[in-house]
């Protein structure tokens, strides 16, 4: 297997970057809680509070790794940023633009949540509205860059969005340090793979979870290489990636990683039930890895230690009953 693109030494990078100026993920204790009586085996559960972040999800980490790295070495260009995503790497941006003054023009798809794209406007950015999925924002962000000089900043396939989001890792692990386990949600695989570079060497295991019809790296990992995937999933505003990047499932070929599919139904399941019994609202595609392990399709060995990252909140509360 080649050399992973990111490792733990871009991870500490990041944090050095950014450490003072993100929130600290909270980490708290679970256990059977959640939903009583779903998780026998696991001595100890942790839930990672990355929703309560800038922005509204770990995306902002990255975000601001690439934005202050460009500033710092001088390759900023003047019209700032342009960046293609379906609501929360957009919004991370547009956060990170208005803190470093940068200004950044985003593109999301006509079915972005009304509540993200609102988010993006009061935050100041240009947004512009391209088709109906990730893909058709993309390439009109691609065609912005080339034609105005724009700093093209990739929703995850980059490896400074990815460092800063293995930042969120490295924080949980300070504070729970026998951690066996750190379950994410896929989209992209930018989480997956920061958490990966910063998990693997102290082997800690990685659980990459997606919908069963948005399985971008499970899919990779079934062809061989990233292909290209449909996306339909009530969490595919946040992980509906048709492709996930190389370096993700460069990293998800170690033995220390597992991919697990969910469906629509369990992950509804599992965002109601951290509503109802914690009183935490998050996205669909937040709940995602939850839903894994209170759903059974991830069943942790006797006395594992798990931390479980909850990484988005840019949600609309009124459609928790669907």
């Amino acid at each position: 297997m080649s050399t992973p693109v990111i490792t733990e030494t871009d991870v500490k990078a990041a944090a050095d970057r950014i450490g003072s100026r993100v929130r600290r993920v909270a980490v708290t204790r679970a256990d059977a809680d959640v939903v009583p009586g779903a998780v026998p085996n696991a001595a100890e559960v942790w839930l990672a509070y990355e929703f309560m972040q800038h922005a509204g999800s770990f995306k902002a980490r990255g975000a601001l790794n690439l934005a202050v790295y460009h500033l710092e070495n001088g390759t900023m260009p003047r019209e700032g940023i342009a960046i293609a995503s379906g609501g929360n790497a957009a919004i991370a941006a547009a956060w990170a633009g208005r803190a470093a003054g940068i200004k950044v023009t985003v593109f999301v798809p006509e079915t972005a949540p009304a509540v993200k794209v609102a988010k993006l406007r009061a935050l100041g950015a240009d947004v512009r509205l391209e088709g109906t999925v990730y893909a058709h924002a993309l390439e009109a962000s691609i065609k912005h860059a080339e034609a105005t000089g724009a700093l093209l900043s990739h929703a995850y396939d980059n490896p400074l969005i990815a460092a800063g989001a293995g930042t969120c890792a490295a924080e949980i692990r300070e504070q729970a340090p026998d951690i066996d386990t750190v379950m994410v949600a896929v989209g992209g695989g930018g989480l997956f793979a920061g958490t990966a570079a910063a998990m693997f060497p102290h082997g800690v295991r990685v659980v990459a979870v997606e919908p069963e019809n948005c399985r971008a790296l499970n899919a990779a990992l079934e062809a061989g290489g990233p292909t290209d995937v449909d996306v339909h999933s009530v969490a595919a505003d946040a992980l509906g990636a048709r492709r996930v990047s190389e370096t993700a499932h460069r990293l998800a070929t170690n033995p220390l990683a597992t991919s697990v599919l969910v469906t629509d139904e369990q992950i509804i399941a599992a965002r109601a039930a951290l509503w109802e019994d914690r009183r935490v609202l998050v996205e669909h595609g937040a709940a995602a890895a939850l839903a894994a392990l209170v759903s059974g399709r991830y069943s942790p060995r006797e006395g594992e230690r798990i931390a479980v990252v909850l990484c988005g909140a840019n949600t609309d509360p009124s459609d928790l009953s669907h």
